[in-house]
């Protein structure tokens, strides 16, 4: 799940780097490899989750449908769905589709239709330990467009997990996201919309920690990272502009100008040996 909104000051000043002082003031959670073990166990849950939820999303399945499945998996595992409940979410994960960007409230009047773009954010608890990741689906036959979009998120998202790497810099990871997206959209011949408003941030034994994790800024800036550190990289791009409103439910973020949006994430851990993976699926 994404961070909340950040005052666009905030966001400007991640891009001249302005933000690095105060980043080394907030106290960042640090793991022993033991926590990160435990956090893998939580991860695998919402990958195994996530893979049901790919697995059924389809052409006739409404978004309610997919978040009974996932809750199913979650608590199946023993764990407990990060989302349901946290600040008044009423729902297990979370379901953008088309336009919405983040944050969409999954619900059974919203049946998800051939062409359809739905990405689907899940959290889950295992021995008070977090996971969060997000994947961008192509229901039923999909749009060449929709499929370079969620291609290029994901790509940003990898570009900025490649960063993490003890002795690196937030402002790395960020920098790598923003480059990414910047050259897919030249390689596609598309203009695709970085939403800076919503980021990534650090992860463990709660769901949003600090730092926040900007998709956009400049190399060589902010806190340094260290083995133990935990972060969710979570990168949204549009097919239009990065502008954004939220619905009057209070939750549903979508794109300003209507365009479609994509949203990949992982949680992410710093280690001696680069970066891992917390919640990618068992191999």
């Amino acid at each position: 799940m994404a961070t909340d909104r950040r005052p666009l000051a905030e966001v400007v000043s991640a891009r001249v780097g302005g933000l690095a002082d105060r980043v080394r003031r907030r106290s960042v959670e640090m793991k022993t490899p033991g926590q990160i073990e435990a956090m893998r166990a939580a991860g695998l849950v919402v990958a195994a989750a996530l893979a049901a939820v790919t697995e059924a999303a389809r052409p006739g399945v409404s978004t309610a449908d997919l978040d009974g499945i996932a809750e199913g998996v979650i608590r199946d595992a023993g764990a407990v769905p990060s989302f349901l409940g946290y600040q008044g979410f009423p729902r297990s994960i979370c379901t953008s589709v088309n336009e919405q960007v983040v944050h969409g409230i999954p619900a059974p009047q919203q049946v998800l239709g051939d062409g359809d773009l739905v990405s689907v954010d899940c959290g889950a608890i295992l021995d008070g330990w977090h996971g969060d990741a997000a994947v961008t689906l192509l229901v039923g036959t999909p749009r060449p467009e929709d499929e370079a979009l969620s291609a290029a998120t994901r790509a940003a998202m990898h570009a900025g997990i490649e960063q993490l790497v003890p002795g690196g810099r937030l402002g790395d990871v960020s920098h790598a996201v923003e480059e990414e997206a910047r050259r897919r959209a030249a390689a596609d011949g598309r203009t695709y919309g970085i939403v800076a408003d919503y980021g990534g941030h650090g992860i463990g034994t709660s769901m949003h920690m600090d730092p926040f994790v900007p998709n956009v800024g400049r190399a060589g800036s902010g806190m340094r990272l260290r083995p133990g550190m935990v972060l969710a990289i979570e990168p949204m791009l549009t097919g239009g502009t990065d502008e954004t409103d939220e619905l009057d439910d209070g939750w549903t973020v979508v794109t300003a100008d209507g365009s479609r949006a994509a949203h990949w994430e992982h949680s992410v851990a710093v280690t001696d040996d680069g970066p891992r993976i917390l919640t990618a699926p068992a191999s």
